[in-house]
């Protein structure tokens, strides 16, 4: 560990003409904290000089987070910063505003005449996901000792390609993961059919992901939904679905496409809770998400908690406490600046974009997507005039909500029904057109390619793109389909048409270079993305390697794939 002593000589004055970070004979504690402090001036420099060695926000394509506050977003959040969301009785016109948020939300994801929904505020989607799954186990343990049943063995339904956040709890709450592989038929999805075979009594409920983070595809919520009526008319045993819309929640019920034309809401009686995240396509920076349930019934009263704290009463129904409360005001901002129109014409340009990226890639002949937004949308199963009626309905519902809450302050109780969605509006293409997702871009080396240029590897690309400041990851696909690894980038609001531009152009160059290079000059280039920090090792592990090299087995050199494959271990996800 480096020395944290400070520096007993040659002490800079701090009034001088440059900043006193560039006195080189200053020290800088890192480990422990330093007996005396030092200027203000100097650890902001010192920090914001070390902090430019993270990758640029803007290029960093890999996340879903949003990375934009517009001037009047950033001033709210500046004035707002010190406010405990967990100090309702002092800040009640913050409480009142995540109310108002949640109500909208409600609506946004079609609550049914007569539900009382309920929901709050989390720190992100991994929250709400515990919450929802958290209630979903509870009411199943009510049914099981009502009916004088074990309740040690619960069960959770879920897809190989689940966010981290689903395995989590699992894990933490002592649920059996029931983790079904995913195929190309599938989409890389959860597979119906699948889901069928293996739910029984024991199973707490079905996580339906809307919006998967490999290809963006949406899970055939209603599918599902259907499959689990049949199995409760053949065994009387009631399952549940939360749907897990952490990017989804804040695209589908905007977008002229939907779904596709299929339910996936509380449109569908088997829903019960859906969560999303606002610092996604919410528009507000991290962390905020959202948890709501159909209603009230849904959410069992133990895990509600009445508080008497500060001098007030007040219920919680979350894993934080004391949690920041300016994101919040910030979501409630966009969804009364924007309005329905507004976000509608933010995840319809983040859908453009993606699928001109899309075709841009393809046109090459070097790659293939293996997202589908950019691919014609199928009518097989419905007239189009009946898809796009079913997709608007609950948008238009939405819209009256989102429009009533920004005049009058108050929402509508009931649904209000609109007219069938264009596929095309005013003559510019929508997302109706083509294959319903998120605004995702998953691509890999299109086979021709491959067998062309067997010597390059993919995650080279990803190498040569970071050194031009994009953030590209490179990374398997779901375990089952792992031996196909994708390059994704996510669309995002502040991608514009420059940048997508200037993206296509890197990528393209990128290749280029690839293609021109030997065998033996990418050998030493993806020798290089391998090796992580050289760490020092043990004396008794160094004997022990020159065993093993006596036996005559093959041993790795030291910082040989030191990071496992992503493959290998959980898929990490931003949530």
């Amino acid at each position: 560990m480096p020395s944290e002593s400070g520096s007993s000589t040659g002490q800079t004055a701090h009034l001088t003409p440059f900043s006193t970070p560039y006195a080189s004979q200053r020290d800088i504690p890192k480990y422990r904290i330093p007996e005396n402090g030092a200027p203000g001036d100097t650890v902001y420099e010192m920090l914001k000089d070390e902090l430019d060695l993270d990758g640029r926000p803007n290029l960093n394509v890999a996340s879903f987070v949003d990375t934009y506050l517009d001037d009047n977003a950033q001033k709210l959040m500046a004035e707002n910063m010190g406010k405990n969301l967990a100090d309702n009785d002092e800040y009640p016109a913050m409480l009142s505003i995540a109310n108002r948020c949640v109500s909208i939300l409600a609506h946004l994801w079609g609550v049914q005449k007569g539900d009382k929904a309920v929901g709050s505020p989390t720190v992100g989607s991994s929250e709400a996901i515990h919450l929802g799954g958290l209630a979903m186990k509870r009411r199943w343990q009510e049914r099981r000792r009502a009916q004088g049943k074990d309740t040690s063995k619960p069960n959770i339904i879920m897809g190989a390609n689940a966010q981290v956040a689903l395995l989590k709890f699992a894990r933490y709450f002592e649920v059996e993961a029931r983790v079904l592989p995913v195929s190309e038929k599938s989409k890389f999805c959860l597979d119906p059919d699948l889901v069928r075979e293996n739910v029984d009594e024991n199973t707490i409920g079905v996580f339906v992901i809307l919006g998967s983070t490999y290809t963006g595809h949406y899970e055939p919520v209603e599918t599902i939904s259907k499959i689990l009526d049949e199995y409760e008319e053949k065994t009387g045993v009631w399952i549940p679905i939360h749907v897990d819309a952490a990017s989804g929640g804040f695209v589908a019920p905007f977008t002229y496409a939907g779904t596709g034309g299929w339910k996936w809401n509380f449109e569908l009686a088997r829903v019960v809770s859906i969560n999303a995240s606002g610092h996604k396509y919410g528009l507000v920076t991290p962390g905020v998400g959202w948890i709501v349930w159909r209603d009230q019934s849904y959410l069992p009263k133990d895990l509600v908690f009445e508080l008497h704290y500060l001098g007030g009463t007040e219920e919680s129904y979350t894993l934080n406490f004391s949690r920041p409360g300016a994101q919040i005001i910030v979501q409630y901002y966009n969804l009364i600046h924007l309005g329905f129109q507004g976000y509608r014409e933010v995840v319809e340009n983040c859908l453009a974009n993606a699928r001109i990226l899309s075709k841009s890639l393809e046109a090459t002949g070097w790659y293939t997507c293996v997202s589908d937004i950019h691919r014609p949308a199928p009518t097989n199963h419905t007239t189009s005039s009946t898809t796009a009626a079913a997709a608007s309905d609950a948008a238009h519902r939405a819209k009256d909500a989102l429009t009533s809450a920004a005049t009058t302050g108050r929402l509508l109780a009931g649904p209000t029904l609109g007219p069938a969605t264009p596929r095309q509006n005013n003559n510019v293409e929508t997302s109706a057109a083509y294959v319903a997702g998120l605004p995702v871009v998953s691509f890999r080396f299109a086979d021709e390619f491959r067998r062309e240029y067997p010597h390059i590897k993919q995650e080279t690309v990803s190498l040569l793109l970071r050194a031009r400041q994009w953030i590209v990851p490179n990374y398997a696909l779901p375990p089952g389909e792992d031996d196909t690894e994708i390059l994704r980038v996510v669309v995002r609001v502040n991608m514009s048409f420059d940048l997508l531009d200037r993206l296509v152009t890197d990528v393209v160059q990128v290749t280029e270079t690839l293609m021109q290079k030997d065998e033996v000059d990418l050998s030493i280039l993806q020798e290089q993305q391998r090796k992580g920090p050289v760490v020092k090792k043990k004396k008794e592990d160094e004997e022990e390697e020159k065993e093993k090299e006596g036996e005559g087995r093959k041993v790795k050199r030291v910082g040989e794939e030191v990071k496992k494959r992503m493959a290998d271990g959980i898929h990490r996800t931003v949530c």
